[in-house]
């Protein structure tokens, strides 16, 4: 499919895989998209800024690449970046179309319905997008889809209109006679009140009236605060709206000078926000910000996961004012032909911007029209011009989730190991991330159908790296289809997931069969520090003691982590330790105590904060103290081994220090947890037929050891769990 692009202050037409329908969302078959001018603008010309200069905007951005640099190197920072840099963004926000298909739990939407869609992450310009059942609403009859298409800017004015609280009869300014502005007249006009419309450019200011302002003023009209003063009898307005851009802050405290006294003020649109105290304080003005489309705006809980608002609690949500606004459109309460610009087919989409940016008068509203070819056929996967091919012996590798953490660690890893390792496809939810990742390391192809990557048979194996909760499923298609996996951590986030894993190699067994290798990415072993660390204990005469301590970061609650995509922090990261216990001992677990903090306030759940300690076959003990409560600027990690005599201090991924012999310890300059050298086994297993580099007992062993955990922390709170294991 056509998606619009921005990169490097231009934008571009690609074609990108399709997207699929997903639990919760609809997927449309695109007819019109809006071009926010304002918003859409400004990401195009911060995206053709120079690196240096949006470095010294940034400063945060500076920190979080040097960061990477110090943790993981130079090369695999750069990666990060010039991926970054090279793969474009997505843009648009607002479309209308018809309705493909509907993921699971979306009961009211069928396929071939018409509706609007609305949000930044996912309704963009392209022929076919995913919107959530939130976001989405049905298209009154007597709309058309090129009107619909508006739907997320007339939600924005409505929100701001709302915030106003408008009555009968009142008078308003509206500041900034864009699209958001000329929205708000006509929203302001059907409400009963007087509109008093102010922009700079007089045949927006003329186009306002016609759309039913009373009062419409230039600069060339004279002092504003002066005018508005007088047309209403000396009071001043009710209150403004103001929905202009600017980064001054005169605009805001001229707002407030048209007030009267108790009047107010709302911000939809952005300015300076440099306020005088004495410009509010007189008068006793209230001043609301508007959240863009409505409550519910930035709520993942209600955008992404279908959670909706009572309508006896909250009456106007995001999707209510969607909804009402295509209603006032079809009732002829707002007029869109008189503001429609152009209409430019998604092949031309460069042409539009490049008259938005060019233009001596910018264009009010700009659309792009998707025209639907004869025979369509929607493509999940687009292939790769530019693909390299892998060496003769590689281990040719489908990834399956190309998030943050697989192209800033695995993806560098392999193409580092080129005689090892070669990137066959990538798979992922987004096509423009699918292409843009396939191109940039070379793979085949790029799409968002993951069993085209499961089931080609030029994949040897599959590097699966989504949300916590899709890997068990994932990685049994991928077994079933004789792929060898590795699947990053947690290997499944319930026992049911684990034992279905292990049915899956005891019939293959009881079959007579070889099954895939399969990996889960503990990658903490295979450390330069946790393999020379286990070499120094093979030999001890008496178990160990162990004591691990992890400052994991505090994550806030609404997060995906804690949520049943992540399964939690004790099952999403601590299994990491659990397994690396595991690999010191070599042997299986006796014995659990764990005990939690009971938060004192909501910051924090109880398997943020907890200790447990496993007792193990061969005498050992090992205890992880896990917090959230720590400060970032201490290091993560740090694990103390006490044994025959000599203790081993591991810091932070970066040395191992020997204390009481004279054994050579590990020293890095940067954090090597493993993930390279664990690839790099993966291969060779596969490659050479070898032993797996986790044998399958270890890796049930670990996720159980989690989920007896996991049990313990949420029994009633001062019943520390004390328990026999079997793992």
């Amino acid at each position: 499919m056509k998606q619009v692009l921005v990169k490097q202050g231009q934008a571009i037409v690609e074609e990108v895989p399709a997207p699929k329908a997903e639990p919760g969302q609809v997927l449309i078959r695109v007819d019109h998209s809006c071009i926010s001018i304002g918003t859409e603008m400004s990401g195009m010309q911060a995206s053709g800024v120079p690196l240096w200069k949006r470095a010294l905007r940034n400063p945060e951005k500076v920190l979080q690449v040097l960061q990477i640099v110090a943790d993981q190197g130079f090369d695999k920072a750069r990666a990060v970046v010039e991926g970054k840099l090279t793969s474009g963004d997505p843009t648009g926000y607002s479309v209308s179309g018809v309705v493909l298909a509907v993921g699971e739990g979306v009961t009211d939407i069928t396929a071939g319905q018409r509706v609007a869609g609305a949000g930044a992450n996912n309704a963009h310009h392209a022929e076919v997008v995913r919107v959530p059942r939130n976001l989405t609403v049905p298209v009154p009859d007597g709309v058309s889809l090129k009107h619909a298409s508006t739907v997320t800017l007339g939600a924005i004015a409505m929100q701001g209109v709302r915030r106003a609280n408008p009555t009968l009869g009142e008078t308003f300014v509206v500041v900034g006679l864009g699209i958001l502005g000329q929205l708000t007249v006509q929203m302001l006009a059907a409400n009963g009140c007087r509109v008093i419309g102010l922009d700079l450019d007089a045949s927006r200011v003329d186009l306002a009236l016609k759309l039913g302002a009373t009062v419409g003023l230039t600069p060339e009209d004279g002092d504003a605060i002066t005018r508005v003063t007088r047309i209403t009898d000396g009071y001043g307005a009710d209150g403004v709206i103001i929905t202009a851009g600017s980064r001054s802050s005169e605009i805001i405290a001229n707002a407030f000078k048209m007030c009267r006294r108790k009047g107010r003020v709302v911000l939809v649109g952005d300015v300076g926000l440099d306020i005088n105290r004495e410009d509010i304080y007189a008068k006793e003005l209230d001043f609301f910000i508007s959240t863009s489309y409505g409550p519910g705006r930035y709520n993942a809980a209600y955008e992404e996961h279908g959670l909706d608002y009572p309508i006896g609690y909250v009456r106007w949500t995001e999707n209510r004012n969607m909804g009402e606004y295509l209603r006032l459109i079809a009732d002829g309460k707002i007029d869109l032909d008189a503001m429609i610009s152009a209409v430019y087919p998604i092949d031309e989409a460069p042409a539009a911007y490049d008259a938005i940016k060019s233009g001596e008068s910018k264009p009010l509203m700009v659309l792009l029209h998707y025209p639907t070819p004869e025979g369509e056929v929607v493509s999940h996967t687009v292939p790769n011009p530019l693909a390299e091919p892998g060496k003769s012996g590689a281990v040719r590798i489908g990834l399956i989730g190309a998030g943050g953490f697989a192209k800033g660690m695995h993806l560098p890893n392999i193409k580092a190991q080129p005689d090892l390792l070669h990137l066959q496809a990538v798979s992922t939810r987004t096509g423009h991330n699918a292409q843009a990742t396939a191109k940039q390391y070379g793979a085949a192809y790029g799409t968002t159908d993951d069993m085209r990557v499961i089931e080609d048979p030029e994949v040897d194996a599959v590097l699966i790296a989504t949300r916590h909760n899709l890997h068990a499923d994932l990685t049994l298609d991928a077994l079933a289809a004789g792929k060898h996996v590795l699947v990053e951590k947690p290997l499944g986030v319930t026992r049911d997931e684990i034992e279905r894993i292990v049915a899956f190699y005891r019939d293959a067994e009881a079959a007579g069969k070889k099954p895939p290798v399969l990996l889960t990415g503990f990658n903490r072993r295979f450390s330069p520090f946790a393999t020379r660390l286990s070499e120094l204990v093979s030999k001890r005469s008496d178990p160990m003691t162990i004591v691990y301590r992890m400052n994991a970061g505090y994550i806030p609650l609404d997060h995906w982590v804690h949520g049943p995509e992540g399964g939690g922090r004790n099952i999403g990261e601590a299994c990491h330790i659990y397994d690396l216990f595991t690999y010191l001992t070599g042997a299986r677990t006796t014995g659990m105590t764990a005990a939690a903090i009971t938060p004192a306030t909501g910051t924090y759940v109880r398997n943020d904060n907890f200790i447990v300690t496993f007792t193990f076959e061969d005498g050992s003990v090992a205890t992880l103290v896990y917090t959230a409560l720590g400060s970032p600027d201490y290091p993560k990690e740090q694990m103390e081994v006490f044994c025959d005599g000599k203790v081993y201090v591991l810091d932070d991924y970066k040395s191992l220090r020997v204390i009481g012999s004279q054994a050579a310890g590990v020293e890095k300059s940067v954090v090597d947890k493993g993930q390279a050298a664990e690839i790099a086994a993966f291969a060779r297993a596969i490659r050479d037929g070898g032993e797996w580099p986790i044998p399958l007992w270890q890796q049930v062993q670990a996720m159980e050891m989690a989920f007896n955990v996991e049990e313990a922390l949420r029994r009633p709170v001062g019943d520390t769990a004390t328990e026999e294991t079997d793992a």
